[in-house]
Order: structure tokens, then sequence, then C-alpha cells
């Protein structure tokens, strides 16, 4: 088992949970990535080599997705066949969660585990938000329920980390992208709870609200920038045909029809990562019956609504807003899907093992000096870095 920590710029919080593992665990071998935390930040690291850590980094920061692949790639070089428990570097996880998630793992071969929090008490504005948000858009393009999609202490057995290696995300989208593709690939999600712990209202972490946020909801974002467009294209296509033909039902249906085709491209090639895996044409069809089936439920709800006299602009906005987010759901879980099915897929160790990767996505280590033990054991080393190549 290996306890693998991304952290940039840390404190003491990094040893003191360091040394609660050790103590706790002696056995265990504990990984550090230093995700370009710089000079200052030096002699916290040199402090966990001294605690019998091996510490891996990089100069420049990359962001928490760069750093837990660069820490898969070295682990599934350096300790083969060795599951691993991701943890944050801040205290926020206690050292008796972290080992309830590791004794999961032997009875999962094909599945993450996470430490899902239950928010009930001292959690801040901001992380109870964020964790609201991220938990239904999860739902949304999954159908699943998860209590926290936001947690950093995850399981992930020795079999899968090839594929975690693959998945795109370099800063905090990375974690939810996991989740938002696990399934496809094959692989179950399975949850323990763990205690709520946030220090000093959660100060030290290095979430950028506005920048990160961006990144984790840009699927759905994607969807209404490409829903948004083709709402633009279908007005204009209406004004133009009504226009040249003085037909309000052709109109009608033309525009339609060319939005509808434009919208479709735009989500096959830009919005849905697997869509252009499916057959064009196939998909197409399926497409347009999802288009005219959601225009036929826009129809029969307007009607309902109206007889039990909602003011046709709110009864608009309700009906549009629901059947997007069935648009979307369809959309992500069966049109533009993986092609490949999960049933067909089995998660293969020799696969890890032998790395069959995006290579895009795999930060390549190489040592600036010899390696210490790989044994994990405590005492008195020299600090061991490796650095990315250029």
């Amino acid at each position: 088992m290996i306890i693998l920590i991304p952290a940039y710029e840390p404190d003491q919080q990094l040893l003191r949970l360091i040394h609660s593992i050790h103590t706790a665990a002696p056995q265990l071998t504990i990984v550090v990535v230093d995700d370009g935390s710089g000079p200052d930040y030096q002699p916290v690291f040199d402090g966990a080599t001294g605690l019998g850590c091996t510490v891996i980094g990089y100069a420049g920061n990359r962001g928490k997705g760069h750093a837990l692949k660069a820490g898969f790639g070295f682990i599934a070089d350096r300790f083969p066949g060795r599951d691993v428990v991701c943890a944050d570097s801040d205290g926020q996880h206690r050292v008796e969660d972290i080992l309830r998630v590791a004794e999961q793992l032997p009875a999962a071969p094909d599945a993450m585990v996470l430490g899902t929090r239950n928010f009930s008490s001292n959690v801040p504005a901001r992380s109870k938000l964020g964790n609201t948000a991220t938990r239904w858009l999860f739902r949304l393009a999954t159908g699943e329920h998860l209590s926290d999609t936001q947690t950093g202490l995850r399981g992930y057995p020795a079999a899968m980390l090839a594929w975690l290696r693959g998945v795109p995300g370099e800063r905090y989208e990375y974690e939810l992208n996991l989740l938002l593709e696990a399934k496809q690939a094959g692989y179950q999600i399975r949850t323990v709870g763990i205690a709520t712990v946030y220090l000093d209202h959660n100060s030290g972490s290095h979430f950028r609200p506005l920048a990160d946020s961006v990144r984790i909801y840009a699927p759905l974002l994607k969807f209404l920038a490409s829903s948004l467009a083709a709402f633009v294209i279908d007005t204009a296509a209406f004004l133009v045909l009504n226009a040249v033909t003085d037909s309000v039902l052709f109109a009608v249906v033309g525009a339609r029809g060319i939005s509808s085709a434009a919208n479709f491209l735009v989500n096959r090639h830009l919005v849905f990562r697997h869509g252009r895996e499916r057959q064009a044409t196939r998909t197409g069809a399926r497409y347009f019956a999802l288009v005219l089936t959601l225009l036929a439920a826009n129809l029969a709800l307007m009607s309902a609504l109206d007889q039990l006299a909602v003011a046709a602009v709110p009864a608009k906005l309700l009906v549009e807003a629901a059947l997007l987010a069935v648009s979307y759901c369809v959309q992500q879980r069966f049109l533009f899907a993986r092609e490949q099915p999960a049933a067909d897929r089995t998660p293969d160790l020799a696969a890890s093992h032998a790395g069959a990767l995006n290579p895009t996505h795999i930060p390549a280590m190489v040592p600036a000096q010899f390696p210490h033990s790989l044994s994990g054991n405590r005492g008195h080393q020299s600090t061991h870095r490796f650095r990315s190549l250029p």
C-alpha cells in the first residue's frame, strides 16, 4: 500500500500528517509530490524526506491533477502492483480515516474507494456550496448519487493506475473527471464515511474560486454554451426563412432542423469527450429522434401548465430548464458515451505495468540523485528528489 500526498506550498501540517501515519502504520510507504512549491518550501519537503518519505517534484506549479498523475506514474514504475491511497497535505484527513479507506481496497480490485464527508456542521459556505453544485452536476451527468464529489481522500487499486494517468485534467477538475469517466471505463465507485474536518475555515486551500470552478464545471458550461448558440442560430434561421417563404410552419421546422444539425456537430466534436468515437450517421439519427421527442414533450408540458393557469413566461422557463437537463443527461450517458461497452472492459493489471496510456497526460520523471531504498523505512537519509524531463 502506498500513501500518495500531492502538496503545493505545504506547512507543518504535512509533517504532522506524515508522522501520524508512520506512528499508526509504520509499514506504509509514503510518496509526496512537490507541485512546484518553490525554494521557500524546501525545508518542509526535506523534513518529509527525513521522516522516511520519497519526495518527487518538478519546477513550476502545474495543479493537483498533474501532481497526482506524476505520483501515479512514479508508483507504477517504482512500486508495481501496489494499491494507492491519496490524501491531502493540509491535515484535513484523519489518519484513522486514511487507514479505513486503505482497508477497503483489497476487497474492491475494480473500484475506487472514496472517503466521503457528511457536511452536517461547521463547514465553510464556499466548500458546502461547491460540493452541492458538483454533486448535482455528477448526478445530472451519470444518474448516480454521490454525497461528496470533492473529497481528496481516495483509494485506487493498482490495476487502475494506467487509466488514472490517461484521464484528462491538470488541476482540481481532474478528480471530478475521474468520477465522470469511471463507470464508462468499467470501474465502480465505493464510499466510506469519514469525519468532516476544516482547519481554520479551510484557509490552507489553494482552490481558486473562479478559475478552478470554470474548469470543474466545464462539461456543463460547454453544453450550455452549445445550447445557447443553437438558440441564436434557430432564431436567426427562423427570421430569414419566414421572410423568404412567408410561411411560419416552414420557418419553424426549417430553423429547428438547421439549429439541431449545428448543435449536433458542436456537441459531437467539442462538448462530449467521446462523441467522435461513435458513428456519425447512427448517432445523428438518434439525436434527431431526441430532438423530436423533446419538442413533443415541450408542447405537452406547455399545454399542461396552461391548463393549470401558469403564466406563459415562467412556464416556458420551467419547461426549457427541465428539458435542457433531460437533453444533457441523454446525450452524456447514451448518445455520446464511450463507444466500447463498460461490460466488455476488464481492468488489467498488466496494462497498468506496461503503461498503456495517453502519453500527453504522463509527466515523465527522472531522478536527480540515486533514490533511497524503496522499503519506506525511516532513518537518516539524504534528500531524494525527482524532476520532470524538459
